[in-house]
């Protein structure tokens, strides 16, 4: 098997020609993709390392008509200061560590050469058949055979794998990203038997064992992989793990267990101008000005948690909230990210990180706010609006950082030119910031973190579920039982779990009354969920008479009178199984006037006119009877339906 060096004429660029002989290297982007020129021509997946197949279809099918194009697209992005778009072809990108002076052909005929011995090299497997050792890259539609048994080496990149499906993958997929998406090997490497299948419609995007799968709505073929037993891959894991030099993350270190910045508490995703409209140049700008601003923020593991996502054609998650604790790190993370190139789909990319970058399994934290700082060059190719909207459902603050702001002349271009406010998280100045140029941008750097930093002004953070105060006031009186006693603890550790406690979260007190009144926690006490629990099945029963007013009125003063500048929204659950002795509308009125929202929760010969004097209008939503005990179980969701209603209510 032999390999060609591709001309500039089989790639149909002019500046890959001049690389060629010899010059300077840079990445251009395809015809049409730069801004100035609208949107690209559709594009059906990623650039990947071209195969000879792809660089003879190249050769013959490069349509001339894009030159004409380029020279369009160059005029404006001169005048932008940015490197002019040319062909289609130059989507593929260059590497970083070229030598100086190499052709383009360099990027990936060393790969493809040792890909090629390596595929010419069997080995036998313990079960006795033969497997090829594959490269971390080789994708299915390298194989050749119908059924394949191919050996994986060991540490493959992660967040450098293309995936297109889950469990029957597009053949443009790395074959190893594959079987590590879907559970057949793990980053270790190991044995895998691929299977040759038939193209389909909509490969589905699926995040599974640390890879994040792509959306692709169509692909000629298709594989399968599966296990196969095979103990040879110590040995050729070694040989081919150097097959293409890594340009993803430093190999995660033991997490530093630095606090960090305790007063800047967030969980924020870095969702990066990836696209052509930015370019290589920028795009490394751009790098530097989010490394600043992470080192900036005072990353810990009780401070900030950050990560970044990648917008361009398909939004990419290049790590997490749970992969680096320590500043220095995830400033060595960003510098290592690579260009990806593509259309500008920031709201494809701000949708997709609202949804799936936030949750438990990435390290998001209960209780904690949720950022997502959109760095946008130029404007969006795709509707940003909806995102917007489905980021504020998520209690996700959007911030939208915008450089380079579209001309006058370029103004007929921008799909909608109040992309800006329909996107972040209220429309108030708050949320959106602006430079004009990547360069000289440290001077934004300290304004931009302050921002990030202001828990107060984060208002899309403030959901019914992380922005309560909730009291419960318990009745202890004989009439009540010990055994009873323990359903209306269960009662209230139930409403409880729904919210998420913390220190800048939702709080939860207890109070219990008889004749007197004994405070059980305090809003103060206890700052997380597993605390509040153990404390509320800690309560003991206190026996005895039922002045609910009293307690209602101790329970104002001394459980709220504390909180009253604290800027969650209050809530009194009073739960009483009879009569009360003294007046209960009084009190009640008084705490409604104090900003206390009042459920009134009765229980077997509780009489309905106390229940409805307590609770706070509309009296129908705010009180609940159950002739039994038993019956509080039921109500559980209906008391949190109501708080949430109530909290919404408020906020308009």
């Amino acid at each position: 098997m032999s390999f060609r060096a591709p001309f500039a004429e089989d790639l149909g660029c002019a500046r890959w020609k001049k690389q060629a002989g010899g010059g300077g290297g840079g990445t251009a982007a395809p015809a049409g993709s730069h801004r100035a020129m609208g949107p690209p021509s559709p594009v059906s997946a990623p650039s990947f390392p071209p195969t000879p197949a792809t660089l003879a279809r190249s050769s013959a099918h490069a349509p001339r008509e894009r030159f004409k194009e380029g020279a369009a697209a160059g005029a404006v992005a001169v005048r932008r200061g940015r490197q002019p778009a040319v062909g289609l072809p130059c989507a593929v990108r260059l590497g970083s560590r070229l030598p100086q002076g190499a052709g383009p052909a360099a990027m990936w005929l060393t790969p493809l050469l040792l890909g090629a011995f390596l595929l010419s090299s069997p080995v036998r497997g313990s079960d006795g058949s033969a497997s090829t050792a594959i490269t971390c890259f080789t994708r299915g539609l390298d194989l050749r055979k119908e059924t394949a048994d191919v050996l994986c080496p060991a540490n493959c990149p992660l967040w450098q794998f293309y995936v297109f499906g889950d469990g029957v993958y597009a053949s443009l997929s790395s074959v190893c990203g594959a079987a590590i998406h879907s559970g057949v090997i793990t980053s270790a490497g190991g044995a895998v038997r691929v299977q040759t299948l038939p193209g389909q419609e909509n490969y589905p995007a699926v995040n599974a064992n640390g890879i994040q799968s792509q959306v692709l709505a169509r692909w000629a073929s298709s594989f399968s992989v599966t296990g196969t037993k095979n103990t040879a891959l110590e040995a050729v894991g070694r040989s081919v793990s150097t097959a293409r030099p890594s340009t993803g993350k430093r190999p995660k270190k033991l997490l530093d267990k630095k606090a960090g910045n305790k007063d800047c508490k967030a969980d924020i995703a870095f969702l990066i101008d990836g696209s052509y409209n930015i370019g290589q140049r920028r795009f490394n700008l751009q790098k530097n000005f989010v490394g600043k601003v992470a080192m900036m923020l005072g990353i810990g593991t009780e401070g900030p948690h950050v990560g970044v996502v990648q917008a361009s054609e398909y939004p990419k998650i290049e790590f997490n909230l749970k992969n680096f604790t320590a500043a220095k790190e995830v400033l060595f993370a960003i510098k290592e990210l690579g260009f990806r190139g593509g259309n500008s789909n920031t709201g494809k990319a701000l949708k997709h990180t609202a949804q799936k970058f936030f949750s438990s399994e990435s390290g998001a934290r209960k209780g904690i706010p949720k950022i997502i700082v959109v760095f946008l060059d130029g404007w969006p190719s795709d509707d940003i609006e909806e995102a917007g909207i489905v980021a504020r459902e998520f209690g996700v603050n959007v911030f939208i950082v915008s450089v380079a702001k579209p001309t006058t002349e370029e103004l007929g271009m921008v799909q909608d030119i109040g992309f800006v406010d329909k996107a972040v998280c209220r429309n108030n100045g708050f949320f959106s910031y602006q430079m004009p140029t990547w360069f000289g941008t440290t001077k934004y750097v300290k304004p931009l973190v302050q921002k990030l930093c202001s828990h107060e002004q984060m208002l899309c953070s403030k959901t019914c579920y992380n922005s309560v105060n909730i009291g419960f006031l318990i009745d202890g009186s004989s009439s009540i039982g010990d055994s009873n006693f323990r359903l209306v603890l269960e009662f209230v550790s139930n409403v409880a779990k729904a919210f998420e406690i913390s220190d800048i979260g939702s709080k939860i007190a207890a109070v219990q009354f008889t004749y007197d009144q004994r405070t059980e926690f305090s809003f103060t006490d206890y700052a997380t969920k597993e605390k509040v629990l153990l404390a509320i099945r800690n309560i003991r029963y206190m026996s005895g008479g039922t002045a609910t007013g009293d307690a209602i009125s101790f329970t104002t003063r001394n459980v709220f009178g504390p909180m009253k500048d604290s800027p969650n929204k209050h809530f009194l659950v009073v739960l009483t199984d009879g009569q009360s002795y003294d007046d209960v509308r009084g009190p009640a009125a008084a705490a409604q006037k104090a900003g206390i929202t009042v459920f009134s929760v009765g229980v077997a010969w509780a009489p309905l006119d106390d229940l409805r004097d307590m609770a706070s209008e509309p009296k129908e939503s705010h009180t609940f009877f159950t002739r039994e005990f038993t019956g509080l179980e039921q109500m559980v969701p209906d008391i949190i339906r109501g708080i949430c209603k109530d909290f919404l209510e408020s906020r308009q």
